[in-house]
């Protein structure tokens, strides 16, 4: 991870041009900077990701002094408005790193089918956008649901519907920051694993789109993801709460077999990364 970005390092990282960074710490004394011994200004890591935030709080509307506001004001993710800015903000050690859609769709079916071998009984949470995008993978999605404790997707639907043999589908406006995320959080016993990626601004609704993507198999990261998922699905359908296992709240318990998780999935992502050229 790059500690110390450089204006130009930290357009490319949110997809705001340097000149608009230029007017932002002009006039509202953000994105802030620190000066090396050598005197150049570099910016820290975090703030790739208030940058985003404000970024967000733009695409809802806000205005420029208002969505800085916002993102200086919550530092700590305590209301996360995606899981991938959840995450960010929790650990903003796990740093992200830009992919590809043609990459991070056999990516998303390895974490899936990896799941689906040992998390009978998980929770599963998938944000995909766009009801196109889920319709394209609701067989699958359909079968792991089969043997979850609760299975959820967000995305554009026209309302909530809980069907018998398949996920919740949860509706998302398409101005919600959930709108630009692609995520799988798979909970339970077993087996702990999440992939977030924000969608970088800029890129269309197609299959050049481009997102930051970070991943993590550590049980109390993983629960963290399960929790910020469910809670904001449950602000957009308040009946899902009645939904949500009580184990959730409990602290995630590491085991000896993360690592072997951990070597798992990722041999299974190489693969299926491999496969698809």
């Amino acid at each position: 991870m790059i500690d110390h970005l450089t204006i130009g390092q930290l357009a490319e990282r949110t997809g705001v041009q340097t000149g608009t960074l230029r007017m932002w710490e002009q006039r509202h004394d953000f994105p802030r900077a620190k000066r090396l011994p050598s005197g150049h200004r570099r910016y820290p890591e975090s703030e790739v990701e208030r940058v985003l935030e404000v970024v967000r709080g733009r695409e809802l509307g806000l205005s420029v002094s208002a969505s800085i506001e916002r993102a200086v004001q919550d530092p700590d993710g305590s209301s996360a408005p995606s899981i991938f800015a959840g995450l960010r903000k929790s650990r903003p050690d796990l740093a992200p790193a830009p992919v590809p859609k043609r990459l991070l769709v056999p990516i998303s079916h390895a974490m899936e089918d990896e799941c689906s071998a040992r998390g009978g009984s998980a929770v599963l949470i998938g944000s995909f956008q766009r009801e196109s995008f889920y319709r394209q993978a609701e067989a699958r999605w359909r079968s792991f649901a089969r043997t979850a404790e609760l299975a959820v997707v967000l995305g554009d639907f026209p309302e909530a519907r809980s069907p018998k043999d398949g996920p919740v589908e949860i509706p998302i406006d398409r101005s919600h920051p959930l709108s630009r995320e692609w995520a799988i959080v798979c909970d339970g016993p077993g087996v702990s694993a999440c992939l977030a990626g924000w969608q970088r601004p800029g890129t269309a609704d197609d299959g050049d789109r481009v997102f930051e993507m970070l991943w993590c198999v550590e049980p109390d990261v993983v629960r963290d993801a399960a929790r910020i998922g469910l809670e904001l699905a449950a602000n957009q359908w308040p009946e899902l709460r009645e939904r949500i296992p009580k184990w959730l709240d409990q602290p995630a318990e590491a085991d000896s077999s993360t690592l072997e998780r951990a070597t798992a999935l990722t041999n299974r992502m190489l693969a299926y990364v491999s496969a698809a050229g």
